[in-house]
């Protein structure tokens, strides 16, 4: 049996507006309207299809990637390392914090990965100081150094 992903992934225009989607939205006015009309179909269509994708868990996430440091802020990655039988726990602390932005599950010591997301760099110690103090785990900051951009474009 088809999950709703697979089923998400056989409609041709489901396909076409996600590879779209990937190079990003029109830079107007009316942005679901122009991407309708280049699809060939309505934006209400467009808009109810963005959100089967996130409702099937197909997307984990649509909205605007932003450069905190020009806002005032900083971004940081971080790890740690879970015992697998406290794994849960920690991870759950770890999300419960709105300065989290994703974390990942790695198969080695550092086995929890995360990008914090601090309005201002100032903040970034002491949120790791309360996760560390919450979890009993080690936080390792990882600041970053340089910026790269990579155009990672993923066709379906």
């Amino acid at each position: 049996m088809a999950t709703d992903q697979q089923l998400l992934l056989a409609d041709p225009l489901n396909r076409q507006l996600i590879n779209r989607l990937q190079h990003g939205l029109p830079l107007c006015h009316a942005p679901y309207q122009a991407l309708a009309e280049e699809l060939g179909t309505s934006s209400s269509d467009i808009l109810q299809r963005i959100s089967q994708f996130l409702d099937s868990g197909l997307a984990s996430r649509f909205g605007p990637m932003f450069q905190i440091e020009r806002a005032g802020g900083a971004f940081t990655l971080v790890a740690t390392h879970a015992d697998e039988d406290d794994f849960d726990r920690v991870v759950s602390i770890i999300n419960a914090r709105h300065e989290v932005a994703h974390n990942y599950r790695r198969d080695h010591r550092l086995n929890i990965w995360f990008v914090l997301a601090c309005e201002r760099p100032q903040d970034v110690p002491q949120v790791l100081q309360e996760l560390e103090l919450a979890t009993g785990c080690r936080m390792l900051n990882f600041p970053k150094e340089q910026e790269f951009h990579v155009q990672l474009y993923l066709p379906v």
